[in-house]
């Protein structure tokens, strides 16, 4: 990681004070904006992963959440920033019949911050706005969430929909919630079950990088 290292290791344990400082600081010194961004992302994804292990917490994901975005709003305009670090669409969505928002809006945090441009359509999303949103931004990802099991049908009626546009070759479909399953996303066509927002992150990093 270089001489920037302390900026990872400060966003890493949660110093939002150290990382201001320390991003500010290599802002005046010249280091480039691709670089330090490169060390926040790196920290964020490490705290996913230390999520996925149980040694950190949904608090501290939302704590680190708001420590990004507050640093990245220190290096420019954020839209110049983002569109620097962009590694890929996603479009995301709770399902139609349910209106959860928080496992969403958690991946959507999370996705964003390691580099990637999320489409967030809401909750209750009819299958033909999924198809829509596909068509217009060209993602490669999909991701649908759903925590209540009466939604199940909503998410193969979603890849259902996504088959008939004639675009299922072209994206590659996340599911994830409180009761979906590895079985549940194979019964409704899904290429992949997120048990957790760490785990869809490192599923779209590996699609877009292939």
């Amino acid at each position: 990681m270089g001489k920037n290292r302390a900026i990872y290791e400060a966003l890493l344990s949660l110093k939002e004070k150290e990382v201001k400082s320390l991003v500010s600081k290599a802002k005046e010194e010249g280091v480039p904006v691709d670089d330090i961004v490169s060390q926040l992302q790196e920290a964020m994804i490490e705290i996913g992963n230390r999520f996925e292990k149980e040694e950190y917490f949904v608090p501290d994901l939302l704590y680190s959440g708001v420590i990004m975005k507050d640093v990245l709003t220190l290096l420019g305009p954020l839209s110049e920033v983002k569109s620097r670090i962009n590694k890929g669409k996603i479009v995301l969505g709770t399902v139609y019949g349910d209106v959860h928002n928080i496992g969403k809006d958690l991946a959507n945090m999370l996705l964003t911050n390691a580099g990637f441009e999320v489409i967030d359509l809401g909750v209750n999303v009819e299958p033909a706005k999924f198809v829509d949103a596909i068509k217009e931004s060209g993602a490669k990802v999909v991701g649908m969430s759903c925590l209540l099991t009466i939604s199940f049908e909503a998410i193969s009626d979603t890849v259902n929909a996504i088959k008939r546009a004639g675009i299922r070759d072209k994206v590659s479909i996340i599911v994830g919630g409180a009761p979906v399953t590895e079985l549940v996303a194979e019964k409704t066509g899904c290429d992949f079950y997120g048990n957790n927002a760490s785990s869809g992150i490192k599923f779209a990093t590996k699609v877009y990088s292939s």
